[in-house]
């Protein structure tokens, strides 16, 4: 059995290491945001209308963190006439999608609040489902000044 010394160990260690890193996936690193191909997946192609959501949101986040957000959309929220779900993306995280809410008409209002992280100054986008098939969407500037995602 061979012997190994201290620097052997140490090349051979650092050598394995590096083989490991190069190996790995770059997860959020360089990451292209997909807020357009999840905004497409979920309106299934549909160009959303605007207006009837609104973003209850702070326009300056100190810390991205931690940033409050709420979502409200208009609608009676009847048994023929209500919101089905809410997407909430955020287009300069590397991840884009943030959460999506689902309602029935047994909500009465189709609001919901959370918070997210933001990772740099960046729009916030909320599209709504209707029970008919339509889609609307609303977009919302908040300016970050310490960001949340390593930023």
């Amino acid at each position: 059995m061979a012997t190994m010394n201290r620097r052997e160990f140490v090349i051979t260690a650092t050598g394995a290491a590096a083989l490991a890193i190069a190996g790995m996936p770059t997860m959020a690193l360089g990451a292209e945001n997909d807020a357009a191909k999840r905004m497409a997946d979920f309106t299934g192609g549909a160009t959303p209308s605007d207006g009837g959501i609104t973003l209850s949101m702070p326009e300056i986040a100190e810390n991205g963190n931690t940033v409050p957000i709420g979502v409200s959309v208009d609608s009676p929220m009847s048994a023929d006439n209500y919101v089905e779900s809410v997407i909430i993306l955020a287009d300069g995280n590397p991840n884009a999608g943030v959460v999506t809410f689902h309602f029935t008409p047994m909500a009465g209002v189709a609001e919901a609040s959370t918070r997210m992280r933001l990772a740099k100054t960046q729009n916030v986008i909320a599209v709504a489902k209707m029970s008919d098939g339509s889609f609307t969407k609303t977009e919302t500037l908040v300016k970050v000044t310490i960001g949340g995602c390593g930023g």
